[in-house]
């Protein structure tokens, strides 16, 4: 088989999927109210997710050598007080993300 048309059909597979995903709940809900359930996940899963995240990015950091997670703790200090004062997690993860890389190319 040719790996083009493999590419391409893997493409338009993909493509396929993400639509019906994305279309999935408003053919199940239309213009129905959500359920409770949905709507208490609505509300409460992106926090949990980004909790997760910091979780999973700082599991790498040596708390027991030098410079012992400073830029790391700087940073995720930052972005919680960013969050709180903005409400938009997309400066608020730019900005620290790219503290961090100033941190850890000049300071530690």
């Amino acid at each position: 088989m040719n790996s083009s048309i493999y590419a391409y059909g893997a493409i338009i597979i993909c493509a396929v999927i993400t639509i019906i995903i994305r279309a999935l709940p408003f053919l199940v809900f239309g213009k129905k109210e959500l359920p409770p359930v949905v709507d208490y996940l609505g509300k409460v899963l992106p926090g949990a997710i980004m909790i997760i995240l910091v979780i999973y990015c700082l599991k790498g950091v040596s708390f027991t050598s030098a410079p012992y997670g400073a830029p790391e703790l700087i940073c995720v200090l930052i972005c919680v007080l960013l969050q709180i004062k903005l409400k938009n997690s997309i400066p608020s993860i730019a900005i620290s993300t790219a503290l961090y890389m100033i941190l850890i190319r000049t300071v530690f």
